[in-house]
């Protein structure tokens, strides 16, 4: 997972930017910040709003709740589709999100946090193939520089991690997570925990706990991303690699 913060909610959004501060693929506590315009409906971005606090204290129940209201205040807003989305990640309906990336992305085909969240539901359901077309084509196009980090971030893991062993590639993985911790300024916990978990798998256990017990100490670790790392870090110390997960 996305936040969203900004001033004049009586103004109409027409892009939203992501800020990255934690998952790789659908977390809630990624930020975003909002770009207004006029004419928009000022309740529903609200209830978007919630929906997204919702689903950073896990509550997706009420999240669900919200952007259903959402929806009855404005049906064509598309910022409601895509925490829709977001909602569906949580409750594993990926076909469902993977609806209303494409649904986003029709109206706005430069609003790549919805190309990479369409990216990870389709690693969720195993098109490995898709998601990995869709990653290369972000980070080709150079997106905003924390899209473009986070997309680093997300082909890494699934170049390290990928159960079906015909998509890995630790060196490529290895590469992809050390540029995304450089453009983050290796203060992003899950960038370095990536780097951490890609280097394991390319056999430098060694170097993996030193990035992991980085990544543990990065400002502003989330209680989340410091149990996930944690986790890692005492497989690693175990002489073992780290499986495949959903981020």
């Amino acid at each position: 997972m996305y936040s969203l913060s900004g001033m004049g909610l009586t103004k109409a959004v027409v892009l939203l930017v992501a800020v990255i501060s934690g998952s790789m693929t659908a977390d809630a506590a990624t930020p975003i910040r909002v770009v207004r315009e006029r004419f928009a409906n000022s309740k529903a971005i609200k209830l978007d709003l919630e929906a997204q606090d919702q689903l950073q204290k896990g509550d997706v129940e009420n999240a669900q709740r919200s952007v259903n209201l959402a929806l009855q205040a404005d049906p064509d807003l598309w910022l409601t589709y895509f925490m829709r989305s977001r909602v569906f990640m949580r409750q594993h309906k990926y076909e469902l999100a993977i609806q209303d990336c494409n649904r986003v992305l029709v109206k706005y085909p430069k609003f790549i946090e919805a190309a990479l969240l369409r990216a990870a539901a389709n690693e969720e359901l195993k098109r490995y193939d898709i998601s990995l077309k869709e990653l290369d084509h972000v980070i080709r196009i150079r997106p905003h520089l924390d899209s473009y980090a986070k997309a680093l971030g997300q082909r890494a893991w699934l170049r390290s991690t990928c159960p079906d062993a015909s998509f890995r590639n630790y060196h490529q993985a290895v590469q992809d997570a050390k540029l995304a911790c450089k453009l983050t300024n290796w203060k992003d916990a899950t960038m370095v925990d990536t780097l951490a978990v890609a280097t394991a798998q390319g056999g430098d256990l060694a170097a993996a706990v030193r990035y992991e017990e980085q990544a543990i100490s990065s400002p502003n670790i989330s209680s989340l991303e410091l149990k996930r790392c944690r986790q890692h870090l005492a497989v690693l110390k175990q002489h073992q690699p780290i499986g495949h997960t959903s981020r």
